[in-house]
Parts: structure tokens; C-alpha cells; sequence
């Protein structure tokens, strides 16, 4: 039985999608603020959310995945004016960044990439406040800007397990706020003032930007539809953002927004929490100028339940690195027995290689699945001391690491080139287009590309470049 435990309920619950012919799962993830480099407690959310994408596929679903691209937000403007360049100028390089250490730590694509900034979500999201303005779930300020009025939704609170009224002021509200009906009511669309600078849409309340959580609703539902099947992010997304979220999008549309939501706990480094002045800030790029790899960063990020606190620390990379090494030496000696005969691959009755599978079904339990793949590396290795595995058990152990690969994505043969950043930013550009439909500017860019010398395969999982071609 597959399960999980939903935040909303908390409570472990069994999972089936809202598809009606129980195949397709929606999933909505929270991307970076792309204003500098993804530091290494982000990658652990996108992990978990990687390694619950590829489980699912795993279990026979086709996933539908989206992770948002948050680059109209408070310290992208301020990044943007400070540099005196456009704010699209000042992100770029921060998405560029993005998607390469999401390659270099094998996380899958997802199915699209939503950029706050994006037009046709600009509008999504004026549609939207327009629509809640319309029922009566939002309101313009005197300071010009839009609110939401919580006192319409009375279940705000149901995701972090708080009641409305325990809500206080605090001291980060600014001055410019004070014409909000009430002190918990959020801004939808903020007015233009000086500090946005080149900064602003134009809207029927004015010049002026949305708001952080009103960009997610319109992109999760413009892009999977009103209700989707699970919800992921950090534990310090639930309130307010995923909180503001569910209140938004159910008063807009009149559907459940969320049936599954999952957040995974906060990482901490040597015990601490992250922080520039404690010198154990680290970003992906920190730990691969020492000389660790991806790989090994992506097997300290999965090895613990995302639901159970982790402390990283260099001891667990050099942890980590033992543990590859152990189990390239074992799938190297199970293909120096791999007969050359094609054989029924039949399970070794004496390992129990089924207990991977159910660990990740019970509430993605990676640290119980990691050590049924060394007690099957343990056993099997002496078993075969003991020339106690038939050619037949060896070639099903071939087949059972790689559906383990196909989870985990840990193969010591993975491959993938370090593309040059305009390879990069070209491709990205097509993702979008792809995403939108842009047919004609995809194939502009797929021989924008191929000129560079790279080739481009489309596939479920995105887009597959191999090369370089032409050098």
C-alpha cells in the first residue's frame, strides 16, 4: 500500500490520485527566488521531491510535475536595482545556475517551469485577483494595493494547525499596510513605489506587482487545473505561503486546491542552521570547488526521510563515499558473473528485495530502502563466496539494482556534459517554449543549439543533450 503523511491531516494516509482512471498524479513544487545560488538545504526539498516523482513512476504512475521559478519577488527587485539592469537580466544567470546543479545532482526535469515574470502568468494572476475581487474575497487599500480579506475563508490556519484569531501584528508589517481591514490579511497585488524602479504591470488597481503567494496559486492552477494530487515544499513554506495558497485558489476557483501535502524538514549543517556569519553557509558549487561530487551530495541529501531531521556535515559525505564505493565494487562483480546466455531472472528466496519497494511506499522511508540495498549488497556478496546464487539469481540482482538506479539515480555510469552556460540558457528558453506551445520558436532554438555543436532528443523525462557534434 502506498502512503503518506499529509501535513493537512497529519496523519499517514493511503494514496490514489484524483484521476479517474488512477494514473496520472498532478504535482506542484516550490522552486527557487532565483536572486543568488540554490544553497544546499533547498536541494535537499528537490531531492526528496525528485526521488517521490521517480517512486511513483516506479509504482506505475505517470507524473505530471511543475515547479515554479519565483523571480518577481521583493529581493529580485532589490538584486535588480541595485545592479541597475533588468530585472530578467539580473535572474538569468540564477536560473542558468539552477538547472545546472539540478544536472549535476540528476534531478529529473519536471514538465515545465513557470516563470513568475512570464506574461501569460501575469495575467493568470490578474485574472485571478480579479475573480476573488469579484466574490468578495479581496479588497484595494488606500495604500492602492490589494488584500485579501481572510475573515471570508474561516478554515485559514487548517495547514499549520492554527484558528484565525491567534493571528497578532508584528513588527515586520510596514506602515504603508495599515489600510488592511485586518492584521492578517495578505497582499495579492502590492502598488507600484519608487524602490520597484523599472519594476511593474499595469493593472486594473494600477501599476504595481503580485504578491509571492498569490504567484504560485495562478501558476499551480493555470498549469495542472484547479485541484491537483500533491503539493511539496519546506517545512518553512507551510505558513504563511502554502497557507495563503489554499485560501486564494479555494475562494477563486470553489474546488479543493490540494488533496496531498507533503513538506520535509529543515537541513542543518554540523548542527547548526545555515548561515553566512557561522561560515557554514553552503551552496552546491562550495562543496564541488572541494572536491565532492554530485553524486555524493545527492546520496547524503536522500539517505535520510525527508520528514526526519538532517544534520549534514563532512563526516556524511566521506559516509557517503564509502557507500558508493561498496556498491560499485558489488555491481561490478555481479557483471563479471552475468552469463552471456539470456536467463529468466529468478529472486534469490534467501534476499528479501521486495523490503526496498515497501520502505518507499511507507511515507517515502529513503533511509529504510538505503539499508535494504547494503543487507542485499552484505548477503549477496556472500553468497557468492559461497557460490550460492545461480547465473539466474545474478541476472534478476542486475535487474533489481537498476529499478533501485531507477529511484535513487545513484549508477556509477551516469553521464551527462557540462554544457557551456549559452547551451544552457537556449535551452531553457525551449523548455519555455515547449511549455507554452511555441512550436515554431522551439525548433528555432533546437537549431540555435545544434549550430553550438549539441544535439537534442525530446523526451518524457525533457530534454536529453548529447554532443558536442560538430567540435
Amino acid at each position: 500500500m502506498l502512503s503518506f503523511f499529509n501535513t493537512l491531516t497529519r496523519r499517514v494516509e493511503e494514496f490514489s490520485p484524483l484521476d479517474p482512471e488512477g494514473q496520472t498524479v498532478l504535482l506542484y513544487t516550490c522552486g527557487p527566488t532565483v536572486y543568488s545560488l540554490a544553497h544546499i538545504g533547498n536541494f535537499r526539498a528537490y531531492i526528496f521531491e525528485d526521488l517521490l516523482q521517480r517512486h511513483l513512476e516506479f509504482r506505475g504512475f505517470n507524473v505530471r510535475r511543475v515547479m515554479n521559478l519565483t523571480d518577481v519577488e521583493d529581493k529580485t527587485i532589490r538584486g535588480c536595482c541595485e545592479a541597475g539592469i533588468p530585472l530578467a537580466d539580473f535572474t538569468r544567470p540564477f536560473k542558468e545556475a539552477f538547472f545546472q546543479d539540478l544536472s549535476t545532482l540528476r534531478i529529473k526535469k519536471a514538465e515545465s517551469y513557470p516563470e513568475a515574470s512570464a506574461p501569460v502568468h501575469i495575467g493568470r494572476m490578474i485574472e485571478m485577483i480579479a475573480t476573488l475581487i469579484s466574490k468578495g474575497h479581496a479588497y484595494q487599500a488606500r495604500d492602492s494595493s490589494v488584500y485579501f480579506r481572510l475573515s471570508t475563508f474561516p478554515a485559514y490556519g487548517q495547514l499549520a494547525h492554527f484558528h484565525l484569531n491567534e493571528l497578532r501584528p508584528s513588527g515586520r508589517i510596514k506602515s504603508d499596510e495599515y489600510g488592511k481591514e485586518s492584521v492578517g490579511d495578505f497582499a495579492l497585488w502590492k502598488a507600484w513605489d519608487e524602490k520597484d524602479k523599472a519594476v511593474g504591470w499595469e493593472s486594473p488597481w494600477g501599476k504595481g506587482r503580485p504578491g509571492w503567494h498569490i504567484e504560485c496559486s495562478a501558476m499551480a492552477t493555470g498549469t495542472l487545473g484547479p485541484s491537483i494530487d500533491i503539493h511539496c515544499g519546506g517545512e518553512d513554506n507551510i505558513f504563511p505561503h502554502h497557507e495563503a495558497e489554499i485560501a486564494q485558489s479555494e475562494c477563486a476557483t470553489g474546488r479543493p486546491f490540494v488533496r496531498l501535502w507533503m513538506h520535509c524538514r529543515h537541513l542543518l549543517v554540523n548542527g547548526q542552521k545555515m548561515s553566512k556569519s557561522k561560515g557554514n553557509f553552503l551552496t552546491l558549487r562550495d562543496l564541488l570547488h572541494q572536491g565532492w561530487t554530485g553524486r555524493e551530495v545527492r546520496y547524503v541529501l536522500a539517505s535520510t526521510r525527508y520528514r526526519e531531521p538532517l544534520n549534514f556535515t563532512f563526516e556524511s559525505l566521506l559516509g557517503a563515499r564509502s557507500a558508493l564505493q561498496r556498491l560499485d565494487e558489488w555491481t561490478k562483480r555481479l557483471h563479471s558473473r552475468t552469463s552471456r546466455v539470456s536467463l529468466q531472472p529468478i529472486a534469490p528466496p534467501q534476499l528479501d528485495t521486495a523490503a526496498f519497494g515497501r520502505a518507499l511506499d511507507n511515507d517515502l522511508n529513503t533511509s529504510a530502502a538505503l539499508g535494504n540495498v547494503f543487507e542485499i549488497v552484505r548477503d549477496s556478496n556472500r553468497l557468492l563466496d559461497q557460490e550460492k546464487l545461480s547465473p539466474s539469481n545474478i541476472t534478476f540482482l542486475n535487474s533489481w539494482i537498476r529499478q533501485v538506479h531507477s529511484v535513487f539515480h545513484l549508477e556509477l555510469n551516469y553521464r551527462r556534459p557540462d554544457l557551456p552556460r549559452k547551451v544552457s540558457s537556449l535551452l531553457f528558453q525551449r523548455e519555455q517554449a515547449r511549455a507554452k506551445k511555441q512550436w515554431g520558436t522551439s525548433d528555432s532554438l533546437r537549431e540555435e543549439i545544434l549550430a553550438l555543436g549539441w544535439k537534442i532528443k525530446d523526451t518524457r523525462g525533457g530534454q536529453e543533450v548529447s554532443g558536442n557534434s560538430l567540435n
